[in-house]
């Protein structure tokens, strides 16, 4: 006889995720999966795919299977994300949805107050390390302007618009004209209706 358990009584699953960028890091998928396996994943998801990758499909799949009074475990918070940002996206959605998060590198566990801080804390540093960067750039533009060093980035479509226009005139097509100039179709499209 099965006893069905209450939401009350649902003690959660825990599942990992494990990721490696490309093919070549077989062993590096392998590793991660133990060491999600010997923390006690009942599941593990797991891809080779680029962490800037837009499609994961993977972790899209494990995201979905979580529900409230699970665990979702991770070695290392670039296995789930490409910048503080977005692991910080992922680990709110999760917890409203109460879902525990746990990255095992880190010892960082969201249902403790200090797992918490930790990724608090990360978020702050990290939003103070692209405000001083952003900061530090905008110093460096004002200088080299001033030194009269700085000219911005060179509009490449801009720049060869008139060869364009001569191989369209030529009866070249769009994919001639991109492939000899290197210019995007958007901006040959651009130039071709500015005359």
């Amino acid at each position: 006889m099965i006893k069905e358990t209450s939401a009350d009584e649902y003690r959660g699953a825990v599942a990992g995720y494990a990721r490696v960028s490309t093919v070549e890091q077989y062993a590096g998928l392998e590793a991660q999966c133990d060491e999600l396996a010997n923390a006690g994943c009942d599941r593990i998801f797991a891809e080779k795919v680029s962490s800037v990758d837009a499609t994961r499909p993977e972790l899209a799949i494990a995201l979905g299977w979580l529900r409230a009074g699970d665990t979702f475990v991770v070695t290392r918070p670039d296995r789930l994300a490409r910048n503080v940002a977005d692991l910080l996206g992922i680990v709110s959605d999760l917890k409203q949805r109460g879902v525990t998060v746990r990255i095992l590198s880190m010892a960082v566990d969201t249902s403790t107050a200090t797992g918490i801080l930790i990724l608090q804390m990360l978020g702050a540093v990290a939003e103070f390390e692209r405000n001083v960067m952003l900061e530090r750039q905008r110093h460096g533009i004002a200088r080299a302007k001033s030194l009269g060093k700085y000219k911005g980035r060179a509009p490449t479509a801009q720049a060869k618009s008139s060869e364009v226009q001569r191989l369209l005139s030529e009866g070249k097509t769009v994919a001639d004209v991109v492939a000899i100039t290197g210019v995007s179709r958007a901006s040959i499209y651009r130039i071709r209706s500015s005359v």
